[in-house]
């Protein structure tokens, strides 16, 4: 099956065919770094990570461009607060390092580059001069604005008539304007101070003059790049003029994708991007999460708590344009799912790698699920990236491995008797790795090193707490389990002994 996404372009799903069949130009709007990534950013990423492992995985070689906004008044507000840096360029240090500390955690491919815009104005001005040449742009006041009555498919992405769209950009740019309804590609001067005095965090006290962004020397004057030009310059700079795949949230269909698309097919007279993605809002209390509602949780604050494979698994969950909903519930449900697919997975390594695994066992019915599953994967990923039906695809994997090993244990109907299916085994093991690994999750510790002295330290701990148990220190013995279980470390009692699971990834 050929691998169809929704475009947002056409309101269509589409196969997706690349412009050079071998390689794929991927684009994704990343963030404004003023604050916290958080799990709405989180949801973004995934699905994009997913997207690039899925067209690796059909053997496409994918240029993936992901960018960081460092120029924004959101960027300035910050400055001076909680130690975050004394200027623009220090808090968008900051958190960049927080982003890409964030994206390490959860497990996403390094995009081929991360452009900033602070380091592209040359290219954002070259860009406009050829729009002013061209007559799509006009310089006003030292400022320079995109004329979107003079491109004739301003509104084919967002499907709007011109005479529909209210005016674009701060109430003060309207004397400056032909049309309410043009945007920026150059502002004049330094920050607006009541564009950084709205974005401050309420009852921080910075006192003194309000901070000041940087600037820039251009033909019209010193100031700063327009949020909508920064993309266009960005993407092509380091990908191609027309670009296979351009991602970003729903929320940007209009004004920010609306906008590259017309300053850069108006600059270059050639279609910006063939297939346009747009990932559904990731919804808390049934309100968008973002930070500017300060309804979010932190990146970080995830994964500390529960971990990168359980929030892979709930990233997931849901394909990526569908919205999705942040609860107690759908949590508890993403970590149900993964420790059935762990333990499906430690169920089938460790039979495989016993006695008890048998070349001369056969168990059709186990390995047609397994091959079945595998359909049923690839299936759901070729059909617009469909995340849901694929992870429920792993999970039938996870049932069968456990369904096969209760059959041999109760003694099945393979062509010896007794034991387990080693090649069946051995093919569910390579698939939940393979196409797990699709959806960046991690199934397979090391056999050597850290989980392995990890084991043995745990092995220590559980028997000087049974030595505790034995001369009757009941209450430091459970202060030992209590330890335990606070890295992670489940513990069992059993008339055996105790046992234990090490956390996800150890």
């Amino acid at each position: 099956m050929t691998l169809h996404v929704t475009n947002t372009l056409t309101g269509e799903k589409e196969p997706f065919e690349p412009r050079d069949p071998e390689n794929v130009l991927l684009y994704y709007c990343g963030l404004t770094v003023s604050d916290p990534p958080h799990l709405g950013h989180a949801r973004s990423w995934v699905h994009v990570d997913v997207m690039h492992r899925w067209l690796e995985h059909l053997s496409y070689d994918v240029r993936h461009v992901e960018n960081f906004t460092d120029v924004n008044e959101k960027i300035v507000a910050r400055v001076g607060e909680d130690e975050l840096g004394e200027d623009e360029s220090s808090v968008a240090e900051t958190y960049i390092q927080r982003t890409i500390d964030d994206m390490r955690s959860l497990n996403l491919l390094r995009a081929e580059v991360y452009p900033r815009v602070s380091e592209h104005v040359p290219e954002i001005i070259d860009l406009v001069e050829t729009l002013i040449e061209k007559g799509y742009a006009y310089e006003s006041n030292g400022s320079v604005y995109f004329d979107v009555t003079s491109f004739d498919e301003y509104g084919k992405l967002s499907n709007q008539e011109l005479g529909e769209i209210e005016s674009q950009g701060d109430p003060d740019e309207r004397t400056e304007k032909r049309n309410p309804a043009d945007f920026a590609l150059w502002k004049a001067g330094g920050v607006d101070a009541d564009a950084v005095a709205e974005h401050r965090h309420e009852g921080v006290d910075h006192g003194g003059d309000p901070p000041e962004g940087l600037t820039w020397d251009s033909p019209w004057g010193e100031g700063r790049p327009g949020w909508h030009i920064e993309c266009s310059a960005m993407s092509m700079t380091h990908l191609d003029e027309t670009l296979d795949i351009h991602v970003g949230g729903r929320d940007l269909v209009f004004p920010h994708h609306e906008n590259e698309i017309a300053q850069s097919e108006a600059a270059t007279d050639q279609q910006f991007a063939n297939y346009w993605l747009h990932c559904e809002l990731f919804q808390m209390d049934e309100e968008k999460m973002s930070s500017s509602l300060g309804n979010f949780v932190t990146v970080e604050e995830a994964i500390d708590r529960w971990g990168t494979n359980v929030m892979r698994t709930f990233l997931t969950a849901g394909s990526y344009n569908s919205k999705q909903l942040y609860s107690d519930e759908t949590i508890a449900e993403a970590e149900e799912r993964w420790d059935q697919l762990e333990r499906g997975y430690e169920a089938a390594v460790e039979a495989l790698d016993s006695p008890d695994a048998s070349s001369k066992v056969t168990d059709e019915s186990f390995r047609d699920e397994i091959d079945g599953a595998r359909e049923a994967f690839t299936t759901a990923m070729n059909d617009d990236f469909n995340t849901r039906e694929a992870q429920s695809a792993l999970l039938s994997v996870a049932t069968a491995i456990n369904r096969h090993l209760e059959t041999e244990d109760e003694g099945g109907d393979g062509d010896a008797s007794g034991g387990c299916d080693y090649r069946g085994l051995r093919r569910a093991v390579e698939t939940l790795e393979e196409l797990g690994g699709v959806l960046g999750l991690s199934f397979a510790g090391e056999t050597t090193g850290s989980a392995e002295l990890a084991g043995d330290v745990v092995d220590l701990v559980l028997e000087v707490r049974e030595q505790e148990r034995e001369a009757g220190n009941y209450e430091r013995a459970d202060e030992l389990r209590d330890e335990l279980e606070g890295l992670g470390i489940e513990v069992q009692d059993t008339d055996d002994g105790s046992t234990y699971r090490l956390p996800s990834g150890e």
